[in-house]
């Protein structure tokens, strides 16, 4: 030990003991004591009590959430900050106990009478101490987070008579505050760090100067030191775990340290955000709340906000979170529908019990029915539960008009895996199914595992000695015939209950490009025209309710208006219906697909187009893709769209006898045939294309024509794609 610290030590004790803090003490234990530099240069001195804690009865008395404190403050106009002397020393060491407080030095062995700062238990302790005391107080006038206290009026008239009601309170208790460090009828006070106002709540400008003139850090420790003061205001910073992410990277105790560019642009991002945050506003629980979420790559992000007097929506917080361990291999639909989660869970003190609707704006529009859903998987059923007891409304808001949730999490540069490719299946994957069908391999399988179904053997063991078994006996397995190896009831296949069989013919009829992910009953009629097995329609419902895909693209079960009955013509490409599906993801020149409808026979043409296309071109695609395969028809029925209702393509009709027909507008149900092909279509395209799929790649011949393989089988459409 120094003589400068033997200087300070003795000085110490002979303070404390003056005080009746501690005494000289004969305890068998003892922590030893330590100094502690100040920023001025001198040394604290303290005791370390980590031997103790560590074997001491954790006080597990909460202390208050400084975000649930600042909430209690809504409203108010006038504010009075008192701080205590001598914090924990306050309250007395129980009798008994003292002994275990003991601390040794080179002047001797001391235990403290009073209780000290560093034992574990003392901040319960000592906030029990003061929510006893102002019981009746606490969130009505008074908020105190341990020896900080802050008291609050709504009404100016009123404050006076809260403070004095304190301090009686105080005086009574022989509690004594540092007049250096009080504060009295302020407007704007300091508390915990944060400006308190009636306007809001914003950033001390001593904590914005240290963050100014905080210097580059040059160690994983000064790392550490300023993410742990810059986590202190993430609440005021938006987009905060994005930007500090390469520095939360850094201090990782498996990677080197390596300060690059990456990490310094991070770090004055950081330093930017924090300088430049906005004012967080008070949440009014008479006003409704509005919640942006957004979800991209390994990052959401989302804003609570509310209308404030000038009409416009003003931010009571910002919330910026990585997504962790398996929760980064979600799809799209599940991490926007998790920012959802984490928001109100995050903000639970605000929304929930809250009796005004909560408008929660999202940029993924199949969340919009959500909420309304019949079923769910497994996940989706405990998010469910999760929020049931909110009232809320979730609306789709494009991303170009969602910038702030956005800002919180589409930095690219600041994630760690750079996205992969979104793609459709390869194609290799349809031009395949084309030749070879799936099921073929698992019929194979269907003979090797017949007998180890245990319910099968009886009919097994009747059809192996068919010709000696009595007519009787013949009569009730009259429905089984076993060809080539394959057991069949009354003319389809049946599958045995082995080696998961039936879930593989089940995401074959349901999931695959063969089938494209048709509803409950089309899975059924498409597995049972082959197959059959016990319970097979319970199989498929189960399947199809819980199939995670369906669950995204599911549109709300909605009254559809009966089309209205065309004309039936008398042989093919007589009638033909014109439609487009528009605003697809771009390729080139092509975002939207042509849709050409036979009336007759149902066979349904796709061409890639342009949104922008013009009557020539339209002319010139019917000439090639229709008329001179299938020749003119008599007459067209399409909406009143100028690609289709313009002077030339009548000019053109009237010369060829074309009679063309228009239907209303906003009332699809007249053109019937292709609004029923147009839904299978966009159902096919949200099952299998991602953001970056083309309509190029959505329209090849030879590799989509075996897409729509279940229409073939079982409704009267087919299908030719250009």
């Amino acid at each position: 030990m120094t003589d400068a610290e033997s200087v300070t030590l003795k000085q110490w004790l002979e303070d404390e003991l003056k005080a009746g803090k501690i005494c000289p003490s004969k305890s068998p234990i003892s922590s030893p004591v330590m100094f502690v530099p100040k920023k001025d240069g001198s040394r604290r001195l303290v005791v370390d009590y980590r031997k103790l804690n560590s074997r001491s009865k954790k006080n597990v008395y909460p202390l208050p959430q400084p975000d649930d404190l600042m909430s209690k403050l809504r409203g108010a106009k006038i504010f009075t900050k008192l701080d205590l002397c001598w914090g924990y020393n306050n309250v007395r060491v129980k009798e008994g106990n003292k002994w275990k407080t003991a601390f040794c030095t080179k002047y001797g062995l001391f235990e403290t009478l009073v209780m000290p700062f560093r034992l574990s238990g003392a901040p319960g302790a000592f906030q029990a101490m003061m929510n006893e005391v102002f019981q009746d107080l606490l969130d009505v006038s008074v908020i105190i987070y341990l020896d900080d206290i802050l008291i609050f009026s709504r009404n100016p008239e009123d404050h006076e008579s809260h403070v004095k009601e304190v301090l009686q309170r105080l005086m009574d208790m022989q509690l004594f505050c540092k007049g250096s460090k009080c504060k009295f009828h302020q407007t704007s006070v300091e508390y915990l760090g944060i400006i308190v106002s009636d306007k809001g709540f914003s950033l001390d400008k001593l904590k914005i100067q240290a963050v100014q003139e905080w210097p580059t850090p040059t160690t994983v420790k000064q790392v550490q030191s300023f993410l742990g003061f810059a986590n202190f205001v993430c609440r005021f910073v938006a987009n905060f775990s994005q930007i500090a992410r390469p520095l939360h990277n850094l201090v990782k105790k498996e990677v080197k340290w390596q300060w690059t560019d990456k990490e310094e642009n991070a770090f004055k991002d950081l330093q930017q955000a924090i300088i430049t945050a906005p004012v967080i506003v008070q949440a009014d629980p008479a006003k409704p709340y509005f919640l942006e979420t957004d979800a991209l790559g390994a990052t959401l992000g989302s804003v609570l906000s509310q209308h404030q007097d000038n009409g416009r929506l003003h931010p009571i917080g910002y919330l910026s979170e990585s997504f962790k361990g398996a929760e980064q291999n979600y799809n799209t639909h599940n991490k926007e529908l998790l920012a959802i989660i984490r928001s109100f869970e995050h903000w639970c003190i605000y929304l929930e019990g809250t009796t005004l609707p909560i408008t929660v704006f999202t940029d993924h529009r199949n969340l919009e029915y959500w909420k309304e859903s019949q079923t769910f998987n497994r996940r989706h059923a405990q998010w469910h539960l999760l929020l049931a007891g909110s009232h809320f409304q979730i609306m789709y808001r494009p991303g170009k008009q969602s910038t702030k949730p956005d800002a919180l999490s589409c930095r690219a540069d600041h994630l760690d895996i750079p996205p992969a490719n979104q793609s459709m299946l390869p194609k290799s994957v349809f031009a395949n199914a084309a030749l070879i069908l799936p099921e073929k391999e698992i019929q194979s399988c269907l003979e090797k595992y017949l007998d180890q179904d245990e319910s099968l053997i009886e009919i097994l063991e009747f059809l192996r000695h068919e010709s000696t078994t009595p007519p009787l006996v013949k009569q009730g397995f009259k429905d089984y015939k076993m060809e080539a190896g394959l057991l069949f009831y009354q003319g389809r296949i049946l599958v045995p209950d082995v080696n998961e069989l039936r879930e593989e013919l089940l995401r074959i009829f349901h999931d695959s490009p063969m089938a494209g992910h048709p509803g409950r009953q089309r899975t059924l009629e498409l597995l049972s025209c082959a197959y059959y097995w016990p319970g097979i329609r319970a199989d498929v419902y189960l399947h199809v309710d819980g199939c995670e895909t369906c669950q995204r693209i599911r549109l709300p079960k909605t009254k559809l208006i009966p089309a209205q009955p065309l004309e039936i013509p008398s042989q093919p490409w007589q009638h033909v219906s014109y439609d487009m599906i528009t605003d697809l993801p771009k390729d080139g020149q092509y975002n939207c697909i042509l849709v050409v409808v036979d009336s007759f026979t149902k066979f349904v043409v796709l061409v890639p187009v342009s949104k922008k296309l013009k009557a020539p071109k339209l002319a010139k695609i019917f000439l090639n893709w229709v008329w001179k395969q299938y020749g003119l028809p008599e007459k067209t029925v399409s909406d009143q769209g100028t690609v289709f209702n313009n002077k030339f393509l009548r000019a053109l009709y009237k010369q060829l006898g074309i009679d063309p027909h228009f239907l209303s507008a906003y009332h699809p149900q007249s053109n019937g045939q292709t609004e029923r092909v147009n839904p299978t279509i966009e159902h096919f395209l949200q099952a299998y294309a991602s953001v970056n799929q083309s309509v190029v790649d959505t329209t090849h011949t030879k590799d989509f024509i075996p897409i729509f393989s279940n229409l073939n089988k079982l409704s009267s459409f087919s299908f030719s794609v250009t």
